[in-house]
C-alpha cells in the first residue's frame, strides 16, 4: 500500500470532530474481543501497532531501540462508522476498560451530509433544555380533606373518554317507567365512546419496533387491562399487525393506525369478518411532530421477511408513506372520506380520529372536525415527538411546541361551547425528562383529554440508549444495540419480551399513583381536571400570558 500523501491526510477526520470519543484502557483490557463483537456500527476494531521502545540491559548497558507488535482497540474515524455513544461496549466489558465520552467540541454537524444525502436519524431532537411542560407547577391545593380525595389512599379512578361526547340536549335518552334508557328507535347517531386510561402508548409500528419490543408492549397492555383493571390502549402505528392479533380478543386494547402508505391494511380489512372484538379505535395519521410536512419512512434495511410479509411488500426496499393520502388533497376531504369510510367499515362502532403535527394550522383542522359528527377526537403531536427516521433538519428546526398548541385548540373549543364534546389528545415530548405523570397532568389541565407517549416508553421499558445529545439514535438504521428498533434477529434477540411487559406494567402502575397524587389535593375524584388551568402556574411571565395561566415566582 502506498503511503498517504499530505492531501490525503488533509481530508481525513480526527477524533475531535466526532460526537463521541472512545476511552480505552490498555492496562485493563484483556483483549477478549467482546466490545468489538457487539458494536452495532463497527466504530471500534482490533488492530496491531508497532511500538518502539528504548531499552538497555546487561552489565554494560547500551541503549538500543526495540520494536514490539502490540494488540490494541482503535476507534475508526470513518464518518460512516462514527461512534454514536451507545455504550454497548461498556456493558459487555468485564474490566471497565472501555467507554464512550461525549465530545462537547465536536463538529459532527459540519460533516454529516456525505454523498449529497441529507442526514437522517431516529430518536428525538437535539435539545437538552428544559421544556415548558417541566416548568409548569401545580399550585391550586384544596384546604379541605376528604377520605375519598386523600392522596395517600387513592380511592378514585383515573379515566378519560375516547370518542365524541354528545351535549345533554342531544343525548339519545328517554324516560320509561321512571328510568332513563337509551332511545334507539328514532334513528339518531350515537357516537362510539371508549373509557380509557388517560396515558396512551403512541403509534410505533411493527417494523419501526422489533418483534420482541412490539410483542412485549402488547403483552403488557393485555396484563394491565385484564389483571390490573387499567384500560391502557396502544396504537399500532402504520404497518399492520400480526394476523393472529386481529382475530383475538386482545384487539379491543389496540388502536389501529392507517396512514398514507396504507401498509398492512389489506390484511386488516380482510380480517374484519373474523374479528371477535372491535379495536379500541382507528387513528388516521396525517403528520407527526418530529417531521411535520414529511411522510413516513421505513428504511430498506429494516424491511426483512417478517415485515415484508405483514405489509405485503418486497423485502429490502424503502417504504415511504407520502406526505398526504393519495386520495385526498385537504382536511375537508379527509373528513368526508377517510373518517366516514373507516367508521362504516366497523359499522360506526369504533371511534375514528385523525393525528396531525403540531402547527399553527391545527386550529383550522380542529374547527373542521368539530362540525363532523363522526370525528371522535383530534390527536396533536408536538415538536418534541420522536421518530424512527427523519431528516435531522426536520427534527431540530420544524414543528410547534405541544403545550401552547393544545392550549389554543382547547380555548378555541371553549369559545364554541364544545370543550366537553371533542377530546384532544396531546403528544410530543411527554416524559422527556422522566416526569411522565407530571407532564401528562399538566397537558390535561391545559385542555387535553389524554396524552400519547412513545419515546418515554422505549426508555422506561427497554432501557433505550438514545438521548437529546444525539447519543445512539440509530432507530432508522436497523442497528439498534438494545434490539428495540431493529429487524435483525441477532440484535432483537438481546431483548426479553417478558421483561418489557413487566416494566410496562410497573410504569403504568406508578403513573396511576402519581396522577392521583397530583389530582387528589385539587379536589378532583370523579373526573379528570380537563382544562382546569387555574391549578397551573409558571415562573415565566411570557409563558404564563401565552398559556393564559397564572404567573408565580
Amino acid at each position: 500500500m502506498e503511503p498517504a500523501t499530505k492531501l490525503d491526510y488533509n481530508h481525513q477526520l480526527s477524533l475531535k470532530e466526532l460526537p463521541y470519543i472512545i476511552r480505552w484502557r490498555d492496562d485493563r483490557c484483556t483483549r477478549c474481543g467482546r466490545c468489538t463483537a457487539v458494536c452495532p456500527i463497527k466504530a471500534i476494531e482490533p488492530t496491531v501497532k508497532v511500538q518502539r521502545m528504548v531499552m538497555s540491559e546487561g552489565p554494560m548497558p547500551t541503549p538500543k531501540a526495540v520494536r514490539n507488535i502490540v494488540h490494541v482497540i482503535e476507534q475508526v474515524t470513518d464518518i460512516n462508522r462514527y461512534c454514536t455513544g451507545c455504550g454497548t461496549c461498556t456493558l459487555v466489558c468485564p474490566n471497565d476498560a472501555i467507554e464512550p465520552e461525549y465530545n462537547p467540541n465536536n463538529k459532527f454537524l459540519h460533516f454529516k451530509n456525505r454523498g449529497g444525502e441529507s442526514y437522517r436519524r431516529g430518536g428525538r431532537r437535539n435539545d437538552p433544555s428544559i421544556s415548558t411542560l417541566d416548568r409548569l407547577k401545580f399550585t391550586r391545593i384544596s384546604m379541605l380533606t376528604d377520605p375519598a380525595l386523600d392522596a395517600g389512599r387513592h380511592e378514585f379512578r383515573i379515566r378519560t373518554l375516547l370518542g365524541r361526547i354528545l351535549p345533554p340536549e342531544e343525548l339519545p335518552l328517554k324516560k320509561t317507567n321512571g328510568k332513563l334508557i337509551i332511545d334507539r328507535e328514532n334513528g339518531n347517531f350515537i357516537p362510539p365512546v371508549r373509557e380509557i386510561f388517560p396515558i396512551m402508548i403512541g403509534s410505533m409500528s411493527m417494523g419501526a419496533l422489533s418483534p420482541s419490543m412490539w410483542e412485549g408492549l402488547a403483552m403488557g397492555v393485555a396484563y394491565l387491562n385484564e389483571i390490573d383493571g387499567l384500560p391502557v390502549v396502544m396504537c399500532t402505528g402504520e404497518g399492520g399487525v400480526p394476523p393472529r392479533l386481529l382475530k383475538s380478543r386482545y384487539l379491543r386494547y389496540i388502536i389501529l393506525q392507517i396512514a398514507s402508505g396504507y401498509f398492512g391494511w389489506d390484511e386488516i380489512i380482510h380480517s374484519i369478518p373474523y374479528m371477535v372484538e372491535d379495536p379500541a379505535g382507528i387513528e388516521i395519521k396525517y403528520g407527526q411532530g418530529a417531521k411535520p410536512g414529511d411522510g413516513g419512512l421505513l428504511m430498506a434495511q429494516k424491511v426483512l421477511k417478517l415485515i415484508a410479509g405483514i405489509r405485503g411488500v418486497p423485502q429490502f426496499v424503502d417504504l415511504a408513506s407520502p406526505p398526504t393520502h393519495q386520495t385526498k388533497y385537504s382536511i375537508e376531504e379527509a373528513v368526508a372520506k377517510m373518517i366516514q369510510s373507516m367508521s362504516m367499515a366497523w359499522g360506526f362502532r369504533v371511534p375514528v380520529y385523525p393525528k396531525i403535527s403540531g402547527t399553527k394550522t391545527a386550529r383550522a383542522v380542529l374547527n373542521n372536525l368539530a362540525r363532523n359528527p363522526y370525528a371522535a377526537a383530534l390527536s396533536i403531536d408536538g415538536e418534541d415527538g420522536g421518530t424512527g427516521a427523519a431528516y435531522n433538519v426536520s427534527i431540530d428546526k420544524m414543528g410547534h411546541p405541544i403545550a401552547s398548541n393544545i392550549r389554543e385548540c382547547y380555548l378555541d373549543l371553549v369559545k364554541q361551547g364544545k370543550q366537553n364534546e371533542l377530546p384532544l389528545i396531546a403528544a410530543g415530548g411527554v416524559g422527556k425528562k422522566g416526569n411522565l405523570a407530571a407532564n401528562a397532568a399538566a397537558l390535561i389541565m391545559l385542555g387535553a383529554s389524554a396524552v400519547s407517549v412513545g419515546k418515554y416508553i422505549m426508555q422506561a421499558t427497554a432501557n433505550c440508549f438514545g438521548d437529546e445529545y444525539n447519543r445512539c439514535n440509530l432507530c432508522n438504521t436497523g442497528k439498534c444495540p438494545r434490539g428495540i428498533t431493529t429487524q435483525d434477529p441477532t440484535l432483537y434477540r438481546r431483548l426479553d419480551s417478558d421483561k418489557v411487559a413487566e416494566r410496562l406494567v410497573e410504569v403504568f402502575r406508578s403513573a396511576n399513583v402519581e396522577l392521583k397524587k397530583i389530582f387528589a389535593p385539587m379536589g378532583r375524584s370523579t373526573e379528570l381536571p380537563i382544562g382546569m388551568s387555574d391549578g397551573l402556574s409558571i415562573d415565566d411571565k411570557a409563558m404564563a400570558d401565552r398559556l393564559e395561566i397564572s404567573y408565580a415566582c
